[in-house]
């Protein structure tokens, strides 16, 4: 099982896509003991990656004290990170403090690109630094890359590049449209371009040494099957059922992209909120709408419910809508 938690919402980039639309730290963010506290409800509630997200983690102050907290409880701590503010004594720091990976973000084999998206001049280079930082401290690292209409065709490089400088997998995240993200909609791919790029990726990983992993993109499994490949996931779409994320004041939801609050946890401690949540009961059924509902690879894709609720005015059980596979049953 898999969590993550928008340490704050404060970052130094102010991207096109962001789902948490960060930028400014927000008022009443978990301070330092509730954020222990938040830590110690999710061990009991039985998680075991514990992704320590943003706006960019890396801005809380208290974020190596938090990792050591959480290495503590038996969590495996990881980063999803711009990479930007990472430096050598930093990267030792949270290698010390039991970091087990870095997530860290690039968008193009193209400086300006990545730049443009992110607003940030000299980010893609500051990335590459905080990458070879990692390298240094022993810290494994992961490449994260956002995918819409005008990069598809760079992915495979942005996989070569990975694989040079190092890094253990690159993680391939689909557009969905919320946050800031809703207004660059027009840039995500649609059903087509979808199955198109997710055959492209796992072709390219029987070439490649890394871990090349799909995200909000469900149907990755279906795919996978299809081809007959054994991947190491359960199930494509992992919102209320082994994932949900945690907001900087305290919001659980399924996943990050899917906006419905399933509690608070200074009102009601985690580990309840997750047992509890009708949300999660509800996604937990497995009941889903359209052609999700028929199909016969509903329980290892499960269909992206934050495009759903998106594309279907709420309803986030609904058919997932960048799907080929609509309306095909099996045994």
């Amino acid at each position: 099982m898999i969590i993550s938690w928008n340490a704050t919402n404060q970052c130094n980039m102010y991207c096109a896509h962001c789902y948490r639309e960060a930028g400014q730290k927000v008022e009443d963010e978990l301070n330092t003991s509730e954020a222990k506290k938040l830590l110690e409800e999710i061990a009991r509630a039985g998680f075991k990656i514990m992704i320590f997200s943003g706006g960019e983690p890396l801005m809380r102050p208290d974020i190596v004290e938090l990792v050591q907290h959480a290495a503590n409880l038996g969590l495996r701590p990881v980063f999803g990170s711009n990479g930007t503010l990472l430096t050598k004594d930093l990267a030792r720091a949270l290698k010390k403090a039991g970091t087990m990976g870095m997530g860290i973000s690039l968008d193009s084999t193209d400086p300006a690109k990545h730049d443009k998206l992110r607003v940030y001049p000299g980010g893609w280079e500051q990335a590459l630094r905080g990458m070879a930082y990692c390298r240094e401290a022993g810290l494994p690292f992961q490449i994260h890359t956002t995918v819409m209409d005008w990069n598809q065709a760079e992915i495979e490089a942005i996989t070569d590049l990975a694989v040079e400088l190092g890094a253990v997998a690159h993680h391939i995240f689909f557009l969905v449209p919320t946050g800031r993200a809703v207004n660059i909609e027009e840039e995500s791919l649609r059903a087509r371009e979808y199955e198109d790029l997710l055959e492209r990726i796992l072709e390219k990983q029987k070439q490649v040494p890394i871990e090349l992993k799909p995200t909000c993109a469900p149907q990755f499994m279906r795919i996978a099957r299809q081809k007959g490949l054994k991947m190491r996931f359960s199930k494509g779409c992992l919102a209320g059922t082994s994932y949900c994320i945690i907001s900087p004041k305290g919001d659980v939801q399924p996943c990050a992209y899917l906006n419905i609050l399933a509690g608070n946890v200074r009102e009601t401690p985690f580990d309840q909120i997750w047992r509890e949540s009708p949300l999660f009961l509800k996604l937990r059924t497995e009941e889903y709408g359209g052609g999700c509902g028929g199909c016969e690879y509903r329980k290892v894709c499960g269909g992206c419910r934050a495009r759903a609720y998106f594309y279907h005015e709420g309803d986030y059980m609904a058919e997932e809508p960048w799907c080929l596979y609509h309306g095909r049953t099996g045994a």
